[in-house]
């Protein structure tokens, strides 16, 4: 089976790759970023209807990129016009789009974190804790309780790793891959923004 029929894996080697690029180059490529993250989409999916929401817009923020790719070589450069246009905050600006695609690379590493740390068999305390994590604070009442309600419909692990193509030793490899390659790449769109004086909470 090729990698990108097995989407964990995909992901895996995708983040460690760039991680690898910024640890040699001190940044990011807009393209290779956007086509990391894209991978990433198929996860939100298979979480069922609790992410749905997530998956969508998600997606439409990663598309964004990669359609900024066209015109920015790095992230930070992507960051530097829209602080020079003062256009950071606006709705649909890259900035904040790139933001919010951190945001679900981040809530996904957590989501494995806590896999990886328990023995349970269902998803739910997981991508409860992820979700409180990343997401919580930045949606109104209705959306929280949209997600407390849908993470009972969440799928069991077992079934989340056979939609995965995974079992649970080639998972735990993949998780751990992901992890390992997406912390320092978190850590580098975090640092542009915050070197900038233009925070993460918003």
């Amino acid at each position: 089976m090729s990698v990108m029929g097995r989407p964990l894996q995909a992901m895996a080697l995708a983040f460690g790759e760039l991680a690898a690029d910024l640890e040699a180059a001190g940044e990011l490529s807009v393209t290779d970023f956007a086509k990391a993250c894209s991978l990433v989409s198929v996860l939100f999916g298979s979480l069922g209807f609790a992410f749905k929401f997530a998956e969508k817009d998600y997606t439409s923020k990663v598309d964004d990129l990669v359609q900024a790719s066209e015109r920015f070589k790095t992230l930070g450069s992507l960051l530097e016009v829209d602080v020079e246009q003062g256009t950071v905050r606006n709705g649909g600006s890259h900035s904040r789009n790139l933001l919010r695609v951190k945001r679900g690379i981040e809530m996904v590493k957590i989501l494995f974190e806590h896999i990886l740390e328990s023995e349970c068999s269902h998803l739910r305390d997981s991508a409860s804790k992820a979700y409180e994590a990343v997401f919580s604070q930045h949606h109104p009442w209705a959306i929280r309780k949209a997600v407390a309600a849908g993470t009972y419909t969440l799928p069991s692990k077992s079934q989340f790793l056979k939609v995965l193509k995974e079992d649970d030793a080639s998972a735990r490899i993949h998780m751990s891959g992901y992890v390992g390659g997406v912390k320092p790449v978190i850590h580098h769109v975090e640092t542009l923004f915050l070197s900038r004086n233009l925070g993460l909470d918003w």
